[in-house]
């Protein structure tokens, strides 16, 4: 009978999808927040005219999370950085895995975890988190990650313009309770 404890603790169901080859082609959007969703990227200024576009003032630490997204590619060259976003205390991004060679789907398996979509996020992490260290800028990443599959090209589309939207909901966002980015 599964309890839902491991070693008597209880842990966090995977919000992987089951069966699925994380290191295979594929377009995969991407959320990963700041440890108890600290503004530590900066701050959302609203437009000033009507139809302006809400944008991040970002710090430091916002601008080497935007610098280490475009690096994704120097690290690992199959994973191709589409739209991205900083927001104050969580990113949104699209990356597109594209290898050479195709190889037939396979379960993911237990075992070393390298160049599948883990290990670009883990990468993505260090990153930011290296730069903070080194700069002694408080900073921290929530553990995780959040994934979604990309299907198709109408996912992808929707996926896009909720990311370049994100930052004018910011304001009508921050009155809602927990949702699954907020």
């Amino acid at each position: 009978m599964d309890n839902g404890l491991y070693q008597d603790k209880y842990r966090v169901a995977s919000t992987r999808w089951r069966g699925y080859d994380y290191s295979q082609n594929g377009v995969y959007f991407i959320t990963i927040c700041t440890q108890n969703r600290h503004h530590y990227f900066g701050q959302i200024q609203e437009g000033v005219l009507p139809g302006e576009e809400a944008v991040l003032l970002p710090t430091q630490v916002g601008l080497v999370a935007l610098e280490c997204w475009k690096a994704i590619p120097q690290h690992f060259p199959f994973a191709v950085p589409d739209v991205f976003v900083v927001m104050p205390d969580h990113i949104h991004g699209i990356i597109f895995f594209h290898r050479p060679t195709t190889a037939s789907p396979s379960q993911n398996t237990f075992g070393p975890q390298s160049q599948n979509l883990a290990s670009v996020v883990r990468g993505f992490k260090v990153g930011v988190k290296s730069w903070a260290t080194r700069n002694q800028w408080p900073f921290a990443w929530q553990a995780g990650y959040f994934d979604r599959v990309i299907r198709n090209e109408a996912e992808l589309e929707k996926a896009r313009r909720y990311i370049a939207n994100n930052p004018s909901q910011w304001t009508a966002d921050q009155g809602k309770p927990d949702g699954v980015f907020r």
